[in-house]
């Protein structure tokens, strides 16, 4: 523009603009100035609107006094690209934060991992982070700030802690692992040895904790882990800590090995080739172990396992640990079917390689080896009817009541005999305890905000000396009442969390196919099989029962 002379100082970094008034054409604005600016080799610099300002003002001054003497004013100025390195979270990880300059030269990704050494960034240093920081960079506006991760270095790990091993297998466990016989083939009527240890056999070891894994931040220091703690090891019933080894747990008794809830303990047992007439019925503080039958109206009562060895028929077995029936159950039914000859009780689980007329019920799961019949079962944990690995036995003509999955091969028979499996007691139970801590919760949070509101009226008033202590106490219990109901609130969404997690949990099974009179239940949903299914599975989502086919 005629009259206007942009010039730079010798070190290339300040702008100035020189305005010679007599050789204006048209008169000159702020717009019109920035246009020419932006539209000129100069277009990068950082342009102050103020000094724009300062300059059109003197221009106006020199117009009016006639003068011919140019205007001048530095309005511009070049300004370089910041480059900022934080180390944070302990110099586990670092923020390279960039602001693009004004009229700056180009910045490489180069450069940036210079910067970043001459930082002292060593370890953890991400090309692939400074490369998309970079093009982030580039398609910046000047004076844009960009900020990204660029390293991270390497939290150390806590060392495991030390681990209870096993040396011995619980009845229940080798039941349900047949051996392996030649070839590597299972031996399905081999189920191994019944355990019962001698005194000082080796129970449980307990292995040492790890070190941990060593770490390092960005800096390249070295974040020595910690390592793992040592588990108290506490000798149950009938067991002893080693007198030559410490983390060995040894047998003080003879009898059968129990591990639970990280807990090994010995049942003393009583063995028997049977139980009938000549016998009498057992009632034993311990484990049982029958190496026989189990006759008609004899009584078996344990504190712990009962493991029978033979055939249980029309028999009443009550356990505090885990019933193992390695060959089969049977019962008489009466005609209304709400009275069985054989009845099974335990606080664990109970395993029976096949099963009719009995009445089950266990706080653990339900193994059938091969098929059951006209029962009744209760159980809190899955029930599998074959194999646990793939169920395929057949179950038809019971009456299931249970709050896991149920596995099977076949449920119900050809005949249509009626199979019911129920799983709304556990669901119940659930609401019923969701419900009480609901309303719970609801009187405990309007109680806080009363207690809250009543506690503002009396920080606002003046407290005297004596009755400060009294204030602090009320205080004290309206934080603890608060804290109580965050406990309760977290509960409850636990709960509601255990409702959701159970409706998901629960389903029926089938390996191979699903016979017309299956009728599955929660509460007043129900499903029920008007035809046959092949392999299928029916479980309850959005609400309501589905029978899904599968097809691998």
């Amino acid at each position: 523009m005629e009259g206007i002379t942009l010039q730079v100082d010798e070190s290339d970094t300040h702008l100035s603009v020189q305005i010679r008034p007599a050789e204006l054409q048209s008169k000159l604005d702020i717009k019109s100035l920035h246009n020419m600016l932006k539209n000129s080799e100069f277009a990068d610099f950082y342009i102050s609107d103020d000094a724009i300002l300062t300059l059109l003002s003197n221009l106006q001054k020199s117009i009016k006094s006639e003068s011919d003497e140019p205007v001048m004013e530095r309005v511009g100025e070049r300004r370089q690209n910041s480059v900022k390195c934080k180390l944070e979270d302990g110099k586990l990880s670092a923020t390279m934060t960039i602001t693009k300059g004004y009229g700056a030269p180009a910045l490489t990704v180069q450069s940036l991992i210079a910067d970043a050494k001459d930082n002292k960034i060593m370890r953890g240093l991400s090309s692939k982070r400074v490369y998309a920081l970079h093009e982030t960079f580039q398609v910046a506006n000047s004076g844009e700030t960009v900020s990204a991760v660029i390293a991270k270095g390497l939290p150390a790990k806590t060392g495991r802690s030390s681990k209870l091993q096993p040396l011995v297998q619980n009845a229940l466990e080798r039941i349900l692992r047949p051996q392996t016989a030649n070839h590597g083939r299972v031996d399905m009527r081999n189920l191994g040895d019944i355990i019962c240890v001698k005194v000082g056999s080796e129970l449980l070891r307990r292995l040492p904790p790890s070190n941990g894994r060593a770490g390092y931040t960005v800096t390249g220091e070295i974040i020595k882990p910690k390592a793992g703690e040592w588990l108290t090891l506490r000798p149950g019933d009938g067991t002893a800590i080693s007198e030559k080894d410490e983390n060995l747990l040894i047998a003080e008794i003879s009898g059968m090995p129990k591990f639970k809830d990280q807990k090994m303990w010995v049942d003393d047992t009583y063995i028997c080739k049977g139980v009938n007439v000549g016998t009498g019925n057992v009632n034993y503080n311990g484990a049982v172990l029958v190496n026989g039958d189990i006759t008609e109206k004899m009584e078996i009562i344990a504190t712990g396992d009962v493991t029978v060895n033979g055939f249980v028929e029309s028999a009443t077995i009550h356990a505090g640990g885990d019933i193992i029936i390695t060959e089969g159950a049977m019962g008489k039914v009466n005609d209304a079917g709400t009275q069985y000859s054989t009845v099974l009780r335990a606080k664990g689980s109970i395993h029976i390689q096949h099963g009719q007329g009995l009445d089950i019920k266990c706080d653990g799961g339900v193994t059938i080896g091969r098929q059951l019949a006209f029962s009744k079962v209760v159980c809190r944990k899955e029930m599998y009817v074959g194999p646990v690995d793939k169920p395929n036995g057949n179950l038809f003509a019971c009456s299931i009541f249970s709050q896991n999955r149920v596995q099977a091969g076949t449920f119900g028979a050809v005949s249509g005999s009626n199979l019911t499996i129920d799983f709304s007691e556990g669901f119940n139970t659930l609401l019923a305890r969701k419900d009480s801590l609901d309303e719970l919760v609801r009187q405990i949070r309007q109680n806080c905000s009363r207690h809250q509101d009543r506690m503002k009226i009396i920080h606002s008033k003046f407290i005297p000396d004596d009755l400060r202590g009294k204030v602090n106490a009320a205080q004290e219990m309206f934080e603890n009442e608060n804290q109580l109901m965050q406990w309760l609130e977290q509960k409850a969404v636990e709960l509601a969390a255990n409702k959701d997690d159970y409706q998901q949990r629960i389903m029926i099974m089938a390996n191979k196919r699903i016979y017309p009179g299956v009728v599955v239940k929660l509460n007043n949903r129900t499903w029920r099989a008007e035809r046959e299914f092949s392999k299928a599975n029916v479980s309850f989502h959005g609400h309501q029962w589905n029978c899904e086919p599968v097809t691998t």
